[in-house]
């Protein structure tokens, strides 16, 4: 070593990290301090505010059970829409990581080719299959199972489903990496010493890859509960989540102020949720679902 220079210096990892650290600063939370500071600006009217500083959107907000049964919804269709993935993705993620098929390879590549079409091409297709003219209404007059179209699109279902085919990959390709990283010879060990099939799974695999099924349902809570566009494109306005709320403030009331609140509000929800989970779920095994 050059004489002068230590195995480790402090110095020397602040600035290899220092251009993220601006990037994080400039990006992320200037941007989220300028957000906050605009929530106790005053309202006046549509696109006009003053800063005179007020705590009445947060007083609005409080006391509004207008705002409370939007986000109650949106934490009740994002754990809904989490829950149902990891229940849908496991065992397609299993099957992945446990086919004897030569090209698993192939299986992985038609699992994020739906990642190449743009996200919004894909929630509108499900109008060409749910909707009354649909593919399923269609299908069903014609087997002369129903006598006229059932009422699947703009509905709370709909926008479930439409959030599901968007985070299942996530979820997939979350326990597979989990999957992946168990050492098979425990499951070997298992079988010889009696364990059938079954018992196997249940006591080896299903708990190792539980950091990987923890980090999709986390990481689907969080994409579900802020999700705009599918509530916005499946959904009516009943079916309506926190993020068309605060685009519908913003965009329709021009009320900067408070749509900067509900978005702080949304902000410090799921930031909290994900704090508390991680903390009880331990963010060793978040990190090791993550990344493997």
């Amino acid at each position: 070593m050059t004489k002068g220079w230590k195995l480790y210096d402090p110095r020397l990892a602040w600035i290899l990290v220092a251009p993220v650290l601006l990037l994080l600063l400039l990006f992320l939370l200037l941007p989220i301090a300028v957000m906050a500071v605009y929530t106790f600006f005053t309202f006046v009217t549509a696109g006009v505010e003053t800063s005179e500083l007020t705590l009445a959107n947060w007083t609005e907000f409080l006391t509004d059970s207008y705002y409370h049964g939007f986000l109650l919804k949106t934490m009740r269709v994002g754990a809904m829409t989490a829950i149902i993935c990891a229940v849908l993705g496991y065992f397609p993620a299993y099957f992945i990581w446990a086919t004897n098929f030569r090209h698993k390879w192939l299986l992985l590549l038609l699992l994020i080719v739906p990642f190449w079409i743009s996200f919004t091409i894909r929630t509108f297709s499900w109008i060409h299959i749910l909707g009354e003219q649909g593919l399923i209404n269609v299908t069903l007059l014609k087997l002369g199972l129903i006598d006229q179209p059932l009422q699947m699109l703009y509905t709370e279902g709909a926008v479930v489903m439409g959030l599901l085919h968007f985070l299942l990959p996530y979820m997939i390709l979350n326990v597979y990496v989990s999957l992946e990283s168990i050492d098979r010879t425990l499951i070997s060990a298992a079988r010889s010493m009696g364990c059938t099939s079954a018992q196997a799974f249940r006591e080896v695999t299903l708990p190792l890859s539980l950091p990987g099924l923890a980090a999709g349902l986390l990481l689907c809570f969080v994409l579900a509960a802020g999700s705009y566009v599918t509530p916005q494109l499946l959904g009516s306005g009943r079916d309506a989540l926190f993020g068309n709320l605060i685009y519908d403030t913003i965009m329709g009331q021009l009320n900067w102020p408070m749509g900067a609140t509900l978005s702080i509000v949304l902000f410090v929800v799921l930031g909290c949720f994900a704090a508390t989970y991680t903390r009880y779920m331990g963010m060793s095994q978040i990190v090791k679902g993550l990344g493997g």
